[in-house]
């Protein structure tokens, strides 16, 4: 894996861009100088994220979710595994 997170990841199984290799590394996520923890979708090069709308659900269940436009940047919270046996010597 390479240290750099994917331009786009989804939370949601279902999207096209969704990684559960990705995930289990955990993704942090600035957007507007400001560090989200409730980030359903992301686009670095697009400039957006997808966030919940509260509690409310569509009719699938799924929550709903809104676009907000503004500078995101992402990093990886864990190395990848490489990296950390590299790191120690």
């Amino acid at each position: 894996m390479t240290d750099t997170p994917p331009d786009r990841l989804s939370t949601n199984p279902r999207s096209p861009h969704f990684d559960m290799d990705v995930l289990k590394r955990g993704i942090g996520i600035r957007f507007k100088d400001r560090v989200r923890n409730d980030v359903e979708e992301y686009s670095i090069s697009e400039g957006w994220i997808r966030v919940a709308a509260g509690k409310t659900r569509d009719r699938h269940g799924n929550p709903l979710t809104i676009k907000l436009n503004g500078p995101v940047e992402a990093w990886f919270e864990t190395p990848a595994e490489g990296e950390a046996e590299t790191a120690e010597d």
